[in-house]
C-alpha cells in the first residue's frame, strides 16, 4: 500500500529492518524461515520498494537507453516494446533515441562517461560507428550492440545468425524449384555489414544446391524501405529472363517487392515467390500474407536487457556473443492458398 515502509513490514515480520532490507534487496543471506516470513509480511503489506531512492543511493538513475537507426521501420519499434517489457520486469525505465544512421550521432552517444547521461547504459543498433571507434570508446559507460556480429573486442552483441537466416530464406526459395531467385537488399559498401552477411547466405545456399548465382539478380539498395523494393522489383521485371523468386533483405523491401509485382500483373507465388525477413506484423496482414524469416525479438531484448544490467552491476567480465534464434515462417507469398494446410 502507499506509504508502507521498511519499517511497517520489519514490525509485521517481527523480524529487524536490516533483515527486510536484505530480503528486498538480495544483499545477504537470509534463512528460508526468516525469508518467507518477511515476504509474507511484504504481500500482507502490499510494499512497493522505492526504486527512485535506491537507484539514487546506488549512484544510478534507474533508466537505459535503446537506441536505433529509424523509430519508424517497424522491426525496431516492435523490438523497442520487448526492451521495454524487458526492462520493465527489472524496474527499469527505457529511453529511446534514433540516429537515423549518422555517425556523429552514434560517436556522441559512445563519447558520454556514464556519469554525465541521463541513463546507466546503453542498448545501440548501430549502422555507421566503425569497430575502431567502438573500442577507443569501451569503458566510457555499458554498452550492448544489437546487430551484426563485427565488433569483436569490448563489447557484448546480441543478433541472430544472418547467414543462416538468408541460407534458409533462400532454401525455402530453391526447395519449391525455383531456380532464378533474386535478391534484393545487398549492402556492398563499408556500413552494410548486415546486408552483406546476408547475401552471403544466400550464395550458400545456392552453392549448397549445385546452383550458379545469376550476378544480375541481386539487387543494390542503399536502405530498407518499401519504395526501393518496389524499384528494385521493376529493375528485376524488366530483365529479359526475370526472376521466378526473391528474398528481400527485410519485410519492408518484401512489401514494395509485392506492390510492384501486384502492379505489373504477376501473380504471387505462382509467377514469382516472396521471402521477406523480420516478421513485422504488417506482413501478416498483407496481399498477400508475406513468409519470412522471424527473429525471436523477446529473446533479442532479454537477452540485450539482462547482459547489461550485469554490466551495469559489474557482475560480467568479458564481452559475449549471443546469437538469438530465428525461424521461418511460411505464408501466402510462397505457399499460395495452400498455406496452413
Amino acid at each position: 500500500m502507499a506509504g508502507t515502509t521498511l519499517r511497517d513490514v520489519a514490525k509485521r515480520a517481527n523480524v529487524s529492518i536490516r533483515t527486510v532490507s536484505n530480503v528486498v534487496n538480495g544483499y545477504a543471506p537470509v534463512s528460508d524461515e526468516l525469508r518467507a516470513r518477511v515476504q509474507v509480511a511484504l504481500d500482507e503489506l502490499d510494499y512497493r520498494p522505492n526504486l527512485i531512492a535506491r537507484n539514487l543511493k546506488q549512484g544510478r538513475t534507474g533508466m537505459i537507453a535503446l537506441v536505433v537507426p529509424e523509430l519508424d521501420v517497424p522491426y525496431f519499434a516492435e523490438l523497442a516494446r520487448e526492451v521495454i517489457t524487458a526492462a520493465r520486469a527489472h524496474g527499469y525505465v527505457v529511453m529511446v533515441d534514433q540516429t537515423d544512421g549518422d555517425g556523429d550521432r552514434e560517436r556522441e552517444l559512445l563519447g558520454r562517461d556514464s556519469r554525465a547521461t541521463m541513463f546507466d547504459g546503453l542498448v545501440l543498433s548501430p549502422l555507421s560507428v566503425t569497430a575502431d571507434e567502438l573500442r577507443e570508446r569501451a569503458n566510457r559507460i555499458p554498452i550492448v550492440l544489437l546487430g551484426e556480429h563485427i565488433y569483436h573486442g569490448n563489447f557484448s552483441h546480441v543478433a541472430i545468425d544472418n547467414v543462416a537466416a538468408a541460407r534458409e530464406a533462400t532454401t525455402h526459395l530453391l526447395d519449391l524449384g525455383r531456380r532464378r531467385v533474386a535478391a534484393i537488399g545487398d549492402q556492398p559498401y563499408a556500413t552494410g555489414e548486415t546486408a552483406q552477411l546476408r547475401t552471403s547466405g544466400y550464395r550458400q545456399a545456392h552453392a549448397r544446391a549445385g546452383l550458379e548465382v545469376h550476378e544480375e539478380l541481386i539487387m543494390t539498395t542503399s536502405h530498407f524501405h518499401r519504395r526501393l523494393g518496389a524499384e528494385a522489383m521493376e529493375r528485376l521485371l524488366a530483365l529479359p529472363d526475370p526472376p521466378d523468386a526473391v528474398f528481400c533483405y527485410n519485410d519492408l523491401l518484401a512489401l514494395g517487392a509485392i506492390r510492384a509485382l501486384t502492379r505489373a500483373g504477376r501473380r504471387i507465388p505462382e509467377d514469382v515467390a516472396v521471402v521477406g525477413m523480420d516478421d513485422i506484423e504488417e506482413g501478416q496482414y498483407s496481399t498477400v500474407s508475406l513468409t519470412t524469416i522471424a527473429p525471436d525479438k523477446a529473446e533479442i531484448a532479454r537477452r540485450a536487457v539482462d547482459t547489461l544490467l550485469k554490466s551495469i552491476d559489474g557482475t560480467t567480465g568479458a564481452s559475449t556473443e549471443i546469437v538469438a534464434p530465428h525461424r521461418l515462417i511460411v505464408r501466402e507469398s510462397t505457399a499460395g492458398e495452400n498455406v496452413g494446410t
